[in-house]
């Protein structure tokens, strides 16, 4: 006899949670006994008195199905709620299962609904939904697959990116989110004030925020690369993974306000370690992902981008190409394609370059080296001048077919005169950053390190195109609103 449904308890420890939907799908023998707690996707009743409930607990793309019989006790009254997006807490015994496509499911002996979701309202339907109106209802595209299936992914990286680190004896250091340096230079910063409207106005009209809480004017980091330096520079190899903000005001499927920056950095290195670095890097997540998301993979080789599989086989299987910036301009001239940007000496490259160089002419992953001075930051190191007398960066960024640049690093400037004239060209005043400058005072060492973008990192694995449906809560000029 079945027990009483107030016996079924809905709460677990999070320390014994019992086995998720993936470990019984993938596990699970007929004759076992489960309880499983998800939300449901799909009700069907059948005239043979049996309901089939397609159960999701988001620990897998595939849902478990329930069988429940309608001679439980007070099936009709108690069943009711079960509908779209209810949650449910279901036990009964793992059986073969008579349907195509599945292995197992459950036959129910009991259950309960500890939310219900007014099918009228449910705002996801068995339907496919546009990822424009996914963003509007932010707080429940996780149920969908697509969002589901992105959000496993970000784990899997995230977590790839502190083993690969750890694996190689790297320091995790947690830079400050406010501060008050511009790493970029570019002035994209959002202001962190306890000013009230008319005295910021009044400070920032007259530059002078001596009277805010920290006694000048501070923002939302942009990088934590500067820190990150002082820690390599003093304990060895290491790596910072935390939020970054730019005050952008951009709409492009390619820009975020808020996203998530891994940056290492390294003593001793120079460029071509830095690069060695990158790819390793890469290669080592793409490849965690590979064989802990196959699932999640396959769906959106399916349902978002059919050439995935061969553009990360081209990420995960080939050496990236290492190309000059000088000989990927005179490439991209001689090339013959049409581009709407034009293609000089001294101009950052543009999408459209970056694509060509990755998907057409190389067809694998490109990394450009040794930028123009002129259009890099102040803390890259300076090379002599080339044989025309142009100026150049030890500078390099990884692009990858489809994605574009993905990673972008240096070797840093450990001069200090040549710091200091760097920073004055730019019009920055040493001595707003005199300990970075002080760095290269006491024991400078070559030194280098990169940043990536999780986002783009998600988008190169997902093949998902806007940056928007990488992150799960994403801040756009005009949107915060979850």
């Amino acid at each position: 006899m079945s027990a009483p449904a107030a016996e079924l308890p809905v709460t677990v420890s999070p320390l014994s949670p019992g086995p998720t939907v993936a470990a019984l799908l993938a596990d699970a023998q007929p004759g076992q006994t489960a309880t499983v707690r998800g939300w449901v996707r799909t009700r069907r009743d059948s005239k043979a008195g049996l309901s089939f409930v397609e159960l999701n607990d988001g620990s897998c793309l595939s849902n478990l199905q329930l069988v429940l019989p309608h001679d439980l006790p007070e099936f009709d009254s108690r069943a009711a709620p079960i509908t779209t997006g209810a949650s449910l807490v279901a036990r009964g015994e793992i059986v073969e299962s008579q349907g195509r496509n599945q292995r197992i499911e459950l036959r129910v002996a009991d259950f309960v609904v500890p939310g219900a979701a007014d099918p009228d309202r449910y705002p996801l339907q068995k339907k496919r939904h546009s990822f424009e109106y996914l963003r509007e209802i932010a707080h429940l595209r996780p149920r969908s697959n697509t969002f589901g299936a992105v959000a496993r992914v970000r784990n899997r990286l995230s977590h790839a990116v502190h083993e690969f680190f750890q694996d190689r004896g790297f320091l995790y250091a947690h830079t400050p989110i406010i501060t008050t340096n511009d790493c970029e230079g570019a002035g994209e910063v959002f202001t962190v004030t306890a000013l009230a409207a008319a005295k910021l106005a009044e400070a920032a009209a007259g530059g002078d925020f001596s009277g805010d809480f920290f006694g000048k004017h501070a923002g939302l980091t942009v990088s934590g690369q500067l820190e990150g330096e002082v820690y390599a520079t003093s304990l060895g190899p290491t790596y910072t993974f935390g939020p970054t903000f730019r005050a952008e005001n951009s709409n492009t499927p390619r820009h975020l306000a808020e996203f998530w920056m891994i940056e290492p950095e390294v003593p001793f290195c120079d460029l071509d370690g830095d690069m060695d670095l990158a790819e390793a890097f890469v290669k080592s997540t793409l490849a965690a992902v590979r064989e802990d998301c196959a699932e999640d993979l396959e769906f959106f080789a399916q349902r978002i981008d059919k050439t995935l599989p061969e553009t990360l086989d081209a990420v995960a299987n080939q050496e990236f190409v290492r190309l000059p910036y000088t000989e990927a301009i005179d490439l991209l001239k001689s090339s013959g394609q049409k581009f709407e940007y034009p293609v000089e000496w001294g101009h950052d490259l543009q999408t459209e370059h970056e694509r060509f160089l990755t998907e057409t002419h190389f067809k694998r992953p490109v990394i450009v080296h040794d930028y123009p001075a002129s259009i890099k930051p102040f803390y890259m190191r300076v090379n002599e001048p080339d044989e025309q007398g142009r100026e150049t960066v030890r500078a390099m960024d990884v692009l990858a077919p489809r994605v574009g640049e993905i990673v972008g690093g240096s070797q840093r400037e450990e001069r200090e005169d040549v710091l200091v004239e760097r920073m004055k060209g730019q019009g920055i005043d040493p001595a707003s950053l005199w300990w970075y400058v002080e760095l290269r005072t006491y024991g400078s060492v070559p030194h280098a390190g990169f940043g990536l973008g999780l986002e783009r990192l998600v988008q190169l694995v997902t093949g998902m195109q806007n940056v928007r449906d990488v992150i799960p809560f994403p801040r756009t000029p005009g949107h915060a609103e979850f």
